[in-house]
């Protein structure tokens, strides 16, 4: 009986070990999940591109762009790391960035020694569509006049202060102006005082109401780039019953906001009040300034546009563009089908747009 007892436990004590040997994870695969730090440690940027016919959200790092949903499959089977689902779009990676950013940094600290021209998730950035990154916020906000030098080259001559005044903000819709990077603005008929702005995009990372400036820059996801295409010609009804500009056809054309072609994670942009911008027509420099030129920073206009309304994660503002404008050149100079624009401002890359005429008008029956 104690013989067959004895037996019993052994057999007991095999079968437990058995089963704890499958349950828990050994030292080796608890040595690879925590060997793959969650910090941002590898600085990368994120683009929305197409590649084999498809639309991916990608990662960039050097001359490669990966497919972030191929990436952490990868990651997950190499590394053992625990199993996450990435989300297919751009707004929705934001939306969810309080989850996601560690698996992103996760990816890239774990890549960034690695030969990614072999994987099958990795692509040539020159040999891939890139898109517009948001398609499409919820909300597309502008500055205007936000440098000093262009306030001063357009005729501003109050004095402004933006700790007590408010600054002049104006929305596009981010359906009809929203473009990809490298595609083509249509120059309507008739249409001959087309202008250029280069200017610094802010990306909302969550939901901000009232938010105020010393906590405003906690609500910024990202950094991008913006051309603020400008229709310097005014509107037809002359104004009869408003003075002043038509900011609707003046701002808000189909296409007048090519976006792109990447966002810079907050996380590796040190400070976005020291980033020098240049905007060329044809290769010729038309702006050249930086940043430290705003008169409201990021802090200012975050805090004055949701002392007004809420932003949401993915939300787009444009702050504003420097001197150099064609409207303010003596004498004017505009823009005409063939000429090509290219906005470049440090850290993030190049957004360049051709200019081309629109298709003619079907005529009315």
């Amino acid at each position: 009986m104690r013989r067959k007892l004895s037996g019993l436990l052994h057999d007991y004590s095999v079968w437990a070990a058995i089963a704890f040997a499958v349950l828990m994870p050994g030292p080796a695969a608890v040595q690879a999940a925590v060997a793959v730090p969650d910090k941002p440690e590898t600085p990368f940027k994120l683009a929305t591109f197409e590649a084999q016919g498809k639309v991916r959200v990608g990662m960039v790092m050097g001359n490669r762009v990966l497919d972030l949903a191929g990436a952490n499959a990868y990651l997950v089977k190499q590394a053992g790391v625990p199993a996450m689902k990435i989300p297919g779009g751009m707004r929705e990676l934001i939306e969810q960035s309080g989850t996601v950013s560690k698996r992103l940094y996760q990816i890239a600290n774990y890549l960034k020694d690695k030969k990614l021209d072999g994987l099958a998730f990795s692509y040539d950035l020159s040999k891939v569509s890139i898109k517009a990154p948001i398609k499409y916020p919820y909300n597309l906000l502008c500055m205007a006049a936000n440098y000093w030098s262009h306030a001063k080259e357009m005729g501003v001559k109050a004095k402004v202060d933006p700790d007590n005044d408010d600054a002049f903000v104006f929305a596009k819709s981010p359906r009809s102006c929203i473009t990809d990077p490298g595609a083509p603005f249509l120059i309507p008929a008739g249409r001959d005082k087309i202008d250029w702005e280069g200017e610094l995009a802010v990306i909302l990372g969550q939901p901000a109401f009232r938010v105020s400036r010393q906590k405003a820059l906690d609500y910024v996801y990202g950094y991008s780039i913006m051309y603020d295409v400008s229709d310097r010609g005014g509107g037809k009804r002359g104004d009869p019953m408003f003075k002043g500009p038509d900011w609707f056809s003046g701002k808000s054309r189909e296409g007048a906001a090519p976006f792109g072609p990447f966002i810079v994670p907050k996380e590796f942009m040190s400070n976005p009040h020291d980033l020098h911008i240049v905007t060329k027509v044809n290769g010729r420099v038309v702006q050249d300034g930086n940043t430290s030129d705003m008169i409201y920073d990021v802090q200012h206009t975050i805090a004055y546009i949701t002392s007004i309304m809420t932003l949401y994660p993915g939300d787009v503002i444009s702050t504003g563009t420097m001197a150099g404008v064609g409207a303010a050149r003596k004498p004017p100079e505009f823009l005409k089908p063939g000429d090509v624009v290219e906005i470049e401002i440090e850290g993030i890359g190049t957004l360049r747009t051709p200019m081309q005429a629109a298709p003619s008008m079907p005529a009315s029956p």
